[in-house]
């Protein structure tokens, strides 16, 4: 199977910090949660966020524990 091209970021690294919203508001099943904006140690950017929520299961109210990345695609390979 031939290799599939990579798309690159459509961002640069100036544009991601000078323009990205700070945080995103994420809804998980009603409950919403604010992911941060981040440059991951891996050199990726996006969003990052963990926390408690509750979600419905059968009626009973259950607690949950949360994480939410969001990763802009390729933003690894971006020039630091």
């Amino acid at each position: 199977m031939p290799a599939v091209a990579k798309t690159p970021c459509p961002v640069t690294r100036e544009q991601f910090a000078l323009h990205a919203q700070q945080s995103l508001v994420v809804d998980i099943d009603g409950a919403t949660v604010v992911a941060d904006k981040k440059e991951f140690s891996t050199g990726s950017l996006g969003w990052f966020t963990t926390g408690k929520i509750t979600v419905t299961i059968d009626g009973v109210k259950v607690p949950v524990q949360a994480q939410v990345q969001l990763t802009l695609v390729n933003s690894k390979e971006l020039p630091k």
